[in-house]
């Protein structure tokens, strides 16, 4: 059976649905990866507030498994440099590093934190705080949605030299929206169907309604190759 379940192309962007264990080691070497994934947190963390929200449900959090030694290793391998969500959580698994990136979301007090914390790669660069309110965000498509503005954020303060971006749990293409709009190459790789075609949509879009004095490419035709 092939790793790679879709594949999809937009613009400067390519989707892909698989196992990215399965499908990273199919695609070469990329500039950087920034990528949000899995903390394993269980149930609390998209059921915090009494409110159901739109992306819940009592099926089993399959978006939310464990990430290993082995997917570090892999991501690593893959790229030059490297942004990781959730980093406090992966300790175990990531060497030290002097930078840090830090979303402060400029609210206190509530049930989620009241900061997130990223590990990055570029052991010789100072840590950063983005104060960026969660309040200002887009809709929440996935439990985990980090906002465009924090995912570009992170994207300009790459090397000048990453110009294709990987993110091996895309969840609702945050990452691809940012690099379509930032004028940068993008893949994506996501195990759950629905996501994928979630994040699609929202790549689509954001070639669709581009942001001003960005140059962009000619205007993207959608091609998909089922397997």
């Amino acid at each position: 059976m092939t790793a790679i379940k879709k594949d999809v192309t937009i613009g400067d962007c390519r989707l892909i649905l698989g196992d990215c264990l399965e499908v990273m080691p199919l695609l070469g070497k990329v500039d950087a990866v920034v990528t949000d994934p899995p903390y394993n947190l269980g149930d609390w963390n998209n059921r915090g507030s009494n409110a159901k929200r739109p992306f819940d449900s009592d099926k089993t959090q399959d978006w939310d498994k464990p990430i290993s030694a082995e997917h570090i290793d892999a991501i690593r391998a893959i790229s030059s440099a490297q942004v990781i969500w959730g980093g406090n959580y992966l300790l175990d698994f990531l060497p030290r590093t002097k930078q840090m990136f830090v979303w402060n979301k400029l609210i206190r007090g509530m049930h989620f934190n009241d900061c997130e914390i990223a590990w990055c790669s570029q052991f010789k660069e100072a840590s950063r705080v983005f104060d960026y309110s969660p309040s200002s965000a887009e809709k929440k498509l996935h439990p985990t949605q980090k906002p465009i503005a924090l995912m570009k954020w992170c994207i300009k303060h790459l090397p000048d030299t990453a110009t294709t971006i990987l993110d091996p749990f895309m969840g609702s293409g945050t990452t691809l929206v940012a690099c379509a709009k930032l004028g940068r190459k993008g893949i994506g790789i996501e195990l759950d169907p629905e996501y994928f075609e979630i994040a699609c949509k929202r790549v689509q879009e954001a070639y669709d309604q581009p942001d001003l004095f960005v140059e962009q490419p000619t205007p993207p035709e959608q091609t998909g190759m089922d397997i």
